[in-house]
């Protein structure tokens, strides 16, 4: 299963080198593959992980993971909407307004279902929206791995993500429809408020805790 992480920032770098410790074959693209291929030499994960363009992942994945701010989304499939009919993209975002102390959406909508009615010819399923960006370095916790919530209304999608993701070291979930991104993003901005009270941001996650 051919896995693309599209964006060079944190929660991309984060992903790919949590990836290419499961996969022996991961494509990630940017706006510049030049300077993907410098980050790519400098983690020292060449031969492991290609370097591409966008359109180049869009055509070549099955999985793509899109590392991106939920604001730069529409612009992204203002561009490559040619590209999403039928294509699986994972939407990792959360609507942080600049300040970082709200949301950007109301209560009744996540960004994931923003994203989907944005995108209605594609199958989005959302992901890793409870894990800030150090968590990939170690998602192991005391209290054991970190959990990763895998949202979805086509239930063939999300189970194809979730499979794409089980080799990773995190306890992944059914965390059902898109609509529970309500509850889930809302989680990650409480978790921060709670992580820089407590002196622990931005090392913070959730786990559900029982059998």
């Amino acid at each position: 299963m051919q896995i693309a992480v599209i964006g060079s920032g944190s929660m991309g770098t984060g992903l790919v080198k949590v990836l290419a410790g499961a996969y022996e074959s991961i494509i990630w693209a940017g706006r510049n593959p030049a300077r993907i291929a410098q980050q790519i030499a400098e983690a020292d994960l060449t031969g492991r992980v290609a370097a591409a363009s966008h359109q180049e992942a869009l055509a070549q994945a099955e999985i793509i993971i899109l590392a991106l701010w939920h604001r730069d989304l529409p612009g992204f499939v203002a561009q490559y909407r040619s590209q999403l009919a039928g294509t699986t993209l994972v939407h990792i975002a959360n609507p942080f307004n600049e300040a970082f102390s709200d949301f950007t959406t109301p209560w009744d909508r996540s960004a994931a279902e923003e994203f989907q009615a944005l995108v209605p010819e594609a199958h989005v399923v959302g992901a890793f929206k409870t894990t800030w960006w150090v968590v990939f370095d170690q998602p192991q916790f005391p209290e054991g791995l970190s959990d990763c919530y895998v949202t979805a209304d086509d239930e063939e999608a999300k189970a194809r993500v979730m499979e794409a993701l089980r080799p990773l070291p995190f306890r992944v979930l059914d965390g059902g429809a898109l609509p529970n991104n309500r509850i889930i993003e809302r989680m990650t901005l409480f978790a921060r408020e709670l992580g820089r009270r407590y002196k622990h941001s931005p090392r913070i996650s959730w786990r559900l805790l029982g059998q």
